[in-house]
């Protein structure tokens, strides 16, 4: 997958895409579910992903709200997998059992990442390990797919400890373990705590086996700096809502918010070329990764301002910056001024 990215650029490396915006929890800072949402019709999710197939996407992952809520979820997975891309799967894990791990395996399941919040459920978050463990166990001995489990700190977690003892269980299980930082509503940067850093730093130690480690934007972001990157969100990464809308990531829902299937190479070609004013502080993981392979490419020559006062179309969700002065500052540091598109 990475050779392939390496050498070429004019398609999509990773697609998150969301079969059910319903998620069986209510985390507080989270701003991606809701509770009343249906499922997407399993022949919409058909046609999404084979457009994605044409896109040649190298790896499609769902996510949600809950995917593990939607009837047909194995057979999204296998279509997925028709269109020779690897398949992912990103959950809170609470609806994992013996016959759903079983049942992922034979629908060709590559990779899924669970998400742990705490060792004890609170008014925060209910995604802990306490209530997880026993599924864990499970994953462990019968999953045929890569797990990794991610730990957070920030977002009003109440212990950052619980983030290493997360992460040493997930070592022992044979997982690979990560650690992510909770961003603001908007995704962007908000510096951690004189121990939640500790904490970070201390993880970030960890001997972990993880095909994606091109973390080191976190370091930056633990310390309260922006990072310098060129953020490829629109080309190379790609964000599929539950209206089968594309979006640079889930927290710029509305840019820029164009169907699916009208989205040519040719957007993939020059969005890859376009800057984001909320990319310095900006803590998306998935974007920054997938936006290191091309890090030392193609210089891009045309900018967006997601900033209120200029006339992008968005949703409520779009938070980043705001304010003409943001906008101004940001084009500043860039070295031009902000373009609407």
């Amino acid at each position: 997958m990475v050779g392939r990215a390496l050498l070429f650029t004019g398609h999509p490396v990773l697609a998150q895409i969301v079969p059910a915006r319903y998620c069986n929890l209510a985390c507080a800072y989270c701003n991606e579910y809701d509770n009343l949402s249906e499922p997407v019709p399993v022949e919409e999710m058909y046609q999404r992903i084979d457009h994605l197939g044409r896109l040649r996407t190298s790896v499609i992952t769902l996510s949600g709200g809950e995917p593990l809520t939607h009837p047909e979820l194995d057979k999204i997975i296998r279509r997925i997998r028709r269109t020779g891309a690897m398949a992912g799967l990103i959950t809170n894990g609470y609806l994992l059992n013996l016959d759903r791990i079983e049942r992922l395996n034979r629908a060709g399941l590559d990779h899924m990442q669970i998400s742990i919040d705490n060792l004890e459920p609170d008014e925060v978050s209910r995604k802990s390990l306490k209530v997880l463990d026993r599924k864990l166990e499970m994953l462990s001995e019968y999953a045929e797919f890569h797990v990794n489990i991610n730990s957070v700190v920030g977002g009003g977690i109440k212990n950052p400890n619980d983030a290493l003892v997360i992460g040493r269980r997930a070592l022992a299980l044979g997982f690979t373990s990560t650690i992510g930082i909770i961003h603001d509503g908007g995704g962007q940067l908000k510096p951690l705590e004189e121990a939640e850093a500790r904490v970070y730093f201390e993880m970030r130690q960890m001997k972990k086996r993880n095909y994606t480690r091109f973390n080191q934007f976190q370091e930056a972001i633990a310390e309260g700096r922006p990072n310098q990157w060129r953020c490829r969100a629109g080309s190379r990464y790609l964000y599929i809502c539950e209206d089968g809308l594309v979006h640079y990531c889930s927290q710029q829902r509305g840019t820029p918010g164009v169907p699916l299937a009208g989205y040519t190479k040719a957007d993939v070609k020059r969005e890859f070329l376009v800057a984001k004013s909320c990319s310095p502080n900006c803590t998306i993981s998935c974007v920054h990764q997938i936006s290191h392979i091309d890090h030392w490419r193609a210089r891009q020559t045309s900018k967006v301002c997601l900033c209120k006062g200029h006339k992008h179309k968005r949703q409520e969700l779009v938070q980043i910056e705001t304010g003409e002065l943001a906008c101004s500052r940001w084009g500043s540091e860039a070295g031009v001024s902000p373009l609407e598109r």
